[in-house]
C-alpha cells in the first residue's frame, strides 16, 4: 500500500507532521479554491492505488485510495509537496479525481478531512459520498 504521507516527507528541507500537512492543504480548498498557475498531469495509478499530480515528470502530488468493491474508493489522504503548495494543486487534484469517480459512475468514502473540506465547499461534489459509508465526519473516524 502507498503511504499516505510520503509526498511531505521526501523533501528534505521541510519536514512536517500529517495533522500540519493536512491543515494547510485544508486552508487551500477552503481559502484558495483558483486554478493552479500552472498545468499539471493528473495519472490514475491503479495497481499503486493513487492519483498523482506530475508537473514535467515530477511527481508533486497524491491522493492514494482503497478500492472498496466494484463501486466505491476510498480516499485516504491529500498530499502536495511543500513547494507547491498555496498554489491551487490541492483544489484542482481532488477536482479532477472526483470527476473522475463520478465519470466512471463511483462514489467515495472520505478518510481524508482535505477532501471532506473540499467536498463541504463544493456541494456539486456531495452527491459522490457514500451514503452507507460516507467516512470520516469533520476529520474523525
Amino acid at each position: 500500500m502507498t503511504d499516505p504521507t510520503r509526498y511531505a516527507s521526501e523533501h528534505p528541507k521541510k519536514r512536517e507532521t500529517r495533522g500540519e500537512d493536512q491543515a494547510v492543504l485544508t486552508d487551500e480548498v477552503i481559502d484558495d479554491p483558483h486554478a493552479p498557475a500552472f498545468d499539471f498531469t493528473v495519472v490514475n495509478d491503479e495497481k499503486a492505488g493513487i492519483y498523482e499530480g506530475i508537473l514535467s515528470d515530477r511527481k508533486i502530488a497524491g491522493l492514494p485510495y482503497n478500492v472498496a468493491g466494484d463501486d466505491r474508493l476510498v480516499l485516504l489522504a491529500t498530499s502536495v509537496f511543500p513547494e507547491y503548495r498555496q498554489q491551487g494543486i490541492a483544489t484542482e487534484l481532488i477536482r479532477r479525481v472526483l470527476d473522475d469517480v463520478r465519470a466512471q459512475g463511483k462514489t467515495v468514502t472520505i478518510m481524508c478531512p482535505v477532501v471532506r473540506a473540499f467536498i463541504e465547499h463544493n456541494p456539486e461534489y456531495t452527491d459522490l459520498v457514500d451514503p452507507e459509508h460516507p467516512g470520516a465526519a469533520n476529520g474523525h473516524r
